[in-house]
Formats: C-alpha cells, sequence, structure tokens
C-alpha cells in the first residue's frame, strides 16, 4: 500500500523517492541549514512533503544544474527557499510550487525549537548544579 502524498517519509522512502542514497541525505542537513526533517525518539527522521521539495530542489541544483555545495548555499541566502524548491520542478513530478504554502515556516519552527533547546539546556544546568550541592550536604550528613 503506498502512501499518500501528504504523509510522511521515513529516511529509506525519501531516498528512495530522490534517487540518492541516505548517507547523502544525511551529509546534505549538515551543509544546508534550510533542511531539517523532524527527529522523533532514537533520532529517526521523518519527511514532511515540504522537505521532500526542498530535497529534490538541492538534488536538481546539485546534480542536474552542477552547482556547488556553496553555490546552493549562496542561491538559498540571496534568493530564497523557494528558488531552492523551484528548481526540483519538473524533475520529479512529487515536487510542486504551492501557493499556499509557508516557505519560511521551517526558519521559524526550527528557532522556535533551537529558543525551547536553550531553556531546557539551561535549566539542565541549574539541576546540575542543584544536585551537586544536594550531593554535597548528603556527603557531610
Amino acid at each position: 500500500m503506498a502512501k499518500g502524498p501528504n504523509a510522511f517519509r521515513t529516511i529509506s522512502e525519501a531516498a528512495e523517492e530522490l534517487g540518492v542514497p541516505q548517507h547523502v541525505l544525511r551529509f546534505w542537513e549538515t551543509k544546508f541549514s534550510f533542511i531539517r526533517p523532524m527527529k522523533r525518539a532514537g533520532g529517526r527522521r521523518f519527511y514532511r512533503p515540504q522537505d521532500i521539495a526542498v530535497l529534490n530542489g538541492v538534488r536538481a541544483l546539485l546534480h542536474s544544474e552542477g552547482l556547488t555545495i556553496k553555490g546552493v548555499q549562496k542561491l538559498h541566502r540571496d534568493q530564497g527557499l523557494a528558488h531552492v524548491i523551484a528548481a526540483g520542478l519538473g524533475s520529479n513530478g512529487s515536487a510542486s510550487l504551492d501557493s499556499d504554502f509557508d516557505y519560511e515556516a521551517p526558519r521559524e519552527e526550527a528557532a522556535r525549537v533551537d529558543e525551547r533547546r536553550d531553556r531546557l539546556a539551561f535549566a539542565l544546568a541549574d539541576l546540575t548544579a542543584i544536585k551537586s550541592r544536594l550531593d554535597g550536604l548528603l556527603a557531610r550528613g
């Protein structure tokens, strides 16, 4: 049974759909800050339809257009994510430029995740300091 067009994809499904190995998708995540699949427990990646569209655009720019990684990074910086996605149109029928889709939402979501991560790191540091003080008091007692 095939998944619907709006279903999330695992890394193996995304790699198969894009025609690249899984390790390439993981490598692209390290080079392109705008590629941010959802991660679940254990680091398992789930790619949303918009993630697939972005990856398709990156693949087209790198493989078909012959751009370098730095070239794609510069293109994204200068012309935005919509241009990266548009580069993938036509090379894979599943990618489409949806006028209702907010292409900046993944970046805003990533900023919120980073903010939450920072708050959690701060709380963890406080808890670690409290534990150290409690351990010191228990050692004296």
